[in-house]
């Protein structure tokens, strides 16, 4: 989170219902920083704080031009973008947590920062030499290749954490020691390092390419976009939708948590810039806790998969599929719908289970006001029509989207950018952007010593093996594969393991390509709110004061759509609108709503009352079987469903009391 977001938290008017009170800033610095290793940066005052705020906006301008208007050599503008992510991250991040000396930098930290970037520089400047030399490596370029491995993995610890570290250092290991065929040891060390630091098989593979020509840009457009105010808007404009409804302040939450969290990009980040003021909220509406925590988690979470910007890791997709960003932002429209849905219908059952109100009518924001506002999404808007249009790439599409957001900021007196915030935008771009490219340079070395190995295909073939041919069995194992790697690690790390692990899984067990990715991503997703590791459950907790963990296993079963919509859209690729008609599209999406409501409402034990055991496996039972979009199946899972709806219809009227 930005300090200008801290800012506007603490100097905004309490929301209808909240308890944060003075110093909410304070509490989600606290939180942040707990959860979050991204806010836990050096403190620079001063001539030194200055410095290190031009070094970030310039990076910030530097990107935009590069993706704009440069033509030098790949190898020169990758090898310079992550030498200055290693510059600043050195700068930005300390060793260790707590490390709170203001203008305080280590001998160790300087020598790793001059080091590291050295080593990145090196390759910039004898790109021409190194292209031409084959494989001809000397020692010295190795013992370079090496520091540089090294100091991006540090730089990784202190920035992402020790998950994906730990992923990363079993294959390295996996290939020294198993994985490559040459006899001496430094010939497995030669070979190894040429591949993940001279080649584009490794760190500057795909996902560094992607972070440096179209992520970053966006994290920018993002950082642009949060200064007009934007979340702000959101969060009221949920709260005219969905505000005076029953359990409104919750169902507040979904819709601005959705909104805001497919800009941020960030589960964690998201759940404590909108659950500062949704969390109160709903407690003091009368929903538990750990209730209220979790819904804020599963709603920030699925913030990454709402088109139309989907965070990072939609971009990642586009490049590896080979298709255009505007066919995977449509595929995700039904799947979004349908996981926004399930958490709705769990948050409304709630409310009426415990009987709870919306919020006040005097107390909810005027729509006539908002209308005057709807200016601010225009960046968003022209930026997908812009992009779905093929009217310009994405890189340009979004450069022109922060000149508008400038623009449309200049008609709100309280938001608009100055010269001063148009600095404070670039210096948070460029801060934001060091841990998603470090985190996508770890995620090429794993991919790269995956693929060198040859331990891809010697998974895909022992999976596919275990399955039997058998769909589901793949499915489950994936998924469960994506879960655990993707603990503690970031989306867009976890979505490029699993794209080079465990989609070629299933798209050797037919699944359409688009398919499988979006399997994987959705799963690799779900891991932030899936115990025991579930940030982003443990970062609502935090602002909820409930329990950590039945805050991460009721946000889990808030979240069963997105444990149920993966499994459809890979047995029927229509959801993905993948070969197929408008009939049928209708009817998977609706067979699958009908499911999520079946599923949600037996884990919720509510519908017109209390249910009982048998009535909720009934239609739980029913919602799974819906998950396989056959005639039989569907049929037998409806007649499930409307079975205990009957009976729950009947059971209200007899006991009008109890209802």
């Amino acid at each position: 989170m930005s300090e200008k977001q801290k800012k506007n938290l603490s100097a905004a008017p309490a929301a209808p219902g909240s308890s944060m009170g003075n110093g909410s800033a304070a509490d989600v610095d606290r939180i942040m920083k707990k959860y979050d290793r991204e806010s836990n940066t050096r403190i620079w005052t001063g001539h030194y704080r200055t410095a290190i705020r031009w070094i970030l906006t310039g990076f910030s301008l530097w990107c935009i031009w590069v993706t704009l208007f440069a033509t030098f050599l790949e190898e020169i503008r990758l090898t310079s973008f992550m030498a200055l992510i290693v510059l600043m991250g050195f700068l930005t991040y300390p060793a260790r947590r707590g490390e709170q000396r203001p203008n305080y930098m280590p001998w160790y930290d300087i020598v790793l920062t001059i080091l590291g970037t050295g080593s990145y520089l090196y390759f910039t400047f004898n790109a021409n030499t190194i292209i031409q030399q084959g494989t001809r490596f000397t020692p010295l370029q190795i013992v370079i290749g090496v520091i540089a491995i090294l100091t991006l993995m540090e730089l990784t610890r202190r920035c992402v954490g020790l998950p994906i570290l730990i992923v990363a250092a079993f294959f390295l290991v996996y290939a020294l020691s198993y994985g490559l065929t040459n006899p001496a040891f430094f010939g497995r060390v030669r070979y190894l390092v040429r591949n993940l630091f001279y080649t584009k098989e490794g760190i500057f593979s795909t996902p560094v390419n992607v972070a440096s020509k179209y992520i970053v840009v966006f994290i920018i457009f993002g950082a642009f976009l949060e200064r007009t105010g934007i979340s702000n808007f959101f969060i009221q404009l949920a709260n005219c939708v969905a505000g005076k409804f029953a359990g409104g302040p919750a169902k507040v939450s979904v819709i601005s948590s959705a909104l805001c969290g497919m800009v941020s990009g960030s589960s964690v980040g998201n759940t404590v810039t909108t659950g500062s003021v949704t969390i109160p909220m709903m407690k003091k509406t009368g929903y538990k806790p750990e209730f209220a925590g979790a819904v804020e988690a599963a709603s920030s979470t699925g913030g990454q998969i709402m088109p139309p910007i989907m965070g990072a890791a939609a971009f990642l997709m586009a490049d590896f599929l080979g298709v255009p960003y505007s066919n995977i932002i449509v595929r995700a429209i039904l799947p979004a719908i349908l996981y926004f849905g399930g958490i709705f219908i769990s948050v409304h059952l709630e409310a009426k289970k415990l009987g709870l109100h919306g919020i006040p009518k005097d107390q909810l924001p005027h729509f006539r006001k908002l209308v005057n506002k709807i200016y601010l999404l225009l960046p968003l808007v022209m930026l997908v029509v812009w992009v779905s249009g093929n009217y310009m790439t994405m890189q340009r599409a979004a450069s022109y989207a922060i000149v508008l957001s400038v623009v449309v900021s200049l008609f709100d007196r309280e938001n608009r950018i100055t010269p001063s915030k148009i600095i404070d935008a670039l210096e948070a771009g460029g801060r934001s952007s060091i841990t998603v490219a470090a985190a996508c340079g770890v995620a090429g070395i794993i991919s790269g010593a995956i693929t060198m190995t040859g331990l891809a295909n010697e998974l895909v073939n022992g999976i596919v093996s275990l399955a039997n041919g058998r769909l589901i069995i793949a499915l489950v194992l994936t998924m469960l594969t994506c879960i655990v790697l993707g603990m503690g690690v970031p989306t867009t790390a976890n979505y490029c393991i699993m794209a080079a692990t465990t989609a070629p899984i299933l798209i050797r067990m037919n699944v359409p390509p688009v398919a499988a990715h979006f399997f994987v991503f959705y799963f690799g997703i779900v891991a932030d709110i899936t115990p025991p590791v579930a940030l982003a459950a443990y970062a609502g907790s935090a602002i909820a004061k409930s329990n950590p963990m039945k805050t991460a296993f009721t946000a889990t079963r808030l979240a069963i759509a997105v444990f149920i919509v993966p499994y459809v859209f890979c047995f029927s690729p229509a959801m993905l609108l993948i070969d197929t008609t408008p009939v049928a599209v209708v009817q998977i999406f609706i067979t699958s709503f009908i499911g999520i409501f079946g599923v949600s409402a037996a884990l919720e034990g509510y519908l017109w009352t209390h249910m009982s055991p048998v009535i909720r496996i009934l239609m739980a039972v029913g919602g799974i079987m819906l998950i396989d979009p056959k005639l039989v199946t569907d049929l037998i899972g409806i007649a499930m469903i409307a079975a205990g709806i009957v009976v729950q219809k009947a059971a209200a009227k007899r006991h009008p009391a109890a209802a």
